[in-house]
């Protein structure tokens, strides 16, 4: 039985010949497919469970060469409601700011060139200025991303000596990033002081000594502890660091620039608040409430600075000129009224209820009545993260399309919406399928429309 269900086996040579739309694509790479495939195909056939017919085998491995050939990464519709959303790749910027930095990045640029002089530049000089001046820091560099901001700043000033952390401080971010692997990772020897709720200056006094490198604030911005606790101040830290002649970096994760509280975003600190306690140094993300690109940073003391900068490990992880680009257009969209239209991320974490409504009402109007009827469909009100840490136990007021289509369940129509041509992510609260439109990006509106309709 197994040896006729092995005959049904098409060649690698078969398959290849078949295929139409992979003239731009290393044969080799199709055959590794193929042979992937045809193998196991063979493994059933051996168990004598292989049902499929030899035509049968061969479009679907033709289909399985058109899947696994196509670009892996794609566009996707974020109908979560979470703006900086780590796994669609937080914070989104316009497609007007991608081809400004395209023309200008794509051939060859002045990264480490200095066009005036003719002789050789710092890629940092493309965002210093900007990060300086818009924090209020003396100086100010980029890496490719907080966790290695972190690991720098710890190795420079910490390696072969303590840094002391309170209990209540020693987090852990998505990918299981936590504060004393970190650490450890880094030269450095962990001196916790306090407990999980309360943390005394005492506590911090006591702890330092002659083997004390640096005191390490981290901003627990992916968490909230309530109820009988303390915490000591940046200030209090900046002046006890001055004393004993240690000095103190704050980790601020997050790294807002402005207080858009005033629509509907909840007050996280602010950088330039930060620097202003008088810490050495301060590390936050250039791809969450900043809304620019995966990044790094660091602004502070420009003696300290300037240290991190001469560290081997600062070569390791610094950003490349498509980074640096982006980072620039970013930092350039905050002006003195706060951040620009351009700014898309902050666009869309303050869009309100109101404006969310038209949208929805005009997504709505492009879809015919059976679809709506039969995927019953309704437009209502939601609340959602702002996403990767940011904010904790705060919600944002948004705008939701609930679906409660018959004979259909959650988990299918989600799985529906993901295979789409353009594919769409929501989410599935209550047995309910949902497509929250606080993420959704203006222009996306007939796109979703479409999406749904092809459902």
């Amino acid at each position: 039985m197994s040896q006729n269900q092995l005959k049904e086996l098409p060649s690698v040579s078969e398959v290849l010949l078949e295929c139409k739309s992979t003239k731009s694509l290393n044969n080799k790479y199709i055959a590794y497919i193929i042979k992937s495939e045809l193998e196991s195909y063979r493994r059933s056939a051996k168990k004598g469970t292989l049902k499929l017919k030899r035509a049968q085998i061969t479009q679907n491995i033709l289909s399985e060469i058109e899947r696994s050939t196509a670009p892996n990464m794609q566009s996707v519709i974020n109908g979560t409601g979470i703006v900086l959303h780590t796994g669609l790749g937080r914070a989104p910027m316009k497609e007007t700011i991608a081809k400004r930095v395209a023309k200008r990045v794509s051939g060859y640029t002045n990264l480490e060139f200095d066009l005036p002089t003719g002789t050789r530049g710092k890629r940092q000089d493309h965002v210093n200025g900007l990060l300086s001046a818009l924090t209020g820091a003396q100086s100010a560099m980029a890496v490719n991303n907080n966790a290695a901001a972190v690991l720098l700043a710890l190795n420079e000033l910490g390696e072969g000596k303590e840094v002391i952390v309170s209990r209540g401080q020693q987090v852990e971010i998505g990918g299981s990033f936590r504060i004393p692997d970190v650490i450890k990772k880094s030269g450095c020897i962990l001196k916790e002081v306090g407990s999980t709720n309360r943390t005394h200056l005492k506590d911090y006094e006591k702890a330092i000594t002659k083997k004390t490198g640096m005191i390490l604030w981290v901003h627990t911005s992916n968490y909230v502890v309530r109820g009988f606790t303390h915490d000591v101040s940046l200030s209090d830290l900046v002046l006890l660091g001055k004393k004993k002649r240690v000095p103190v970096v704050a980790d601020l994760g997050s790294g807002a620039l402005v207080d858009i509280s005033e629509k509907g975003v909840p007050k996280d600190m602010l950088v330039q608040d930060v620097v202003k306690s008088g810490v050495g140094l301060v590390t936050f993300s250039g791809d969450k409430l900043l809304g620019g690109p995966q990044a790094g940073l660091i602004v502070g003391k420009k003696a300290l600075v300037n240290k991190l900068k001469k560290n081997p490990i600062a070569r390791a992880v610094r950003c490349d000129k498509w980074r640096l680009a982006f980072l620039e257009e970013s930092l350039r969209s905050f002006g003195d009224d706060g951040p620009s239209k351009d700014n898309l991320t902050l666009s869309l974490m303050t869009a309100s209820r109101k404006s969310l409504t038209k949208r929805g009402e005009t997504i709505l109007s492009h879809l015919p009545k059976k679809t709506v009827v039969t995927l019953g469909i309704t437009l209502l009100e939601s609340e959602v993260e702002a996403g990767s840490g940011s904010l904790p136990e705060e919600n944002l007021e948004s705008m939701a399309f609930r679906f409660k289509p018959k004979g259909i369940s959650a988990s299918k129509l989600a799985a529906q919406f993901r295979a789409g041509e353009t594919p769409v992510v929501g989410y599935i609260h209550g047995h309910t399928f949902y497509i929250d439109l606080k993420a959704v990006i203006p222009g996306q509106e007939k796109d979703l429309a479409g999406a749904i309709s092809a459902i």
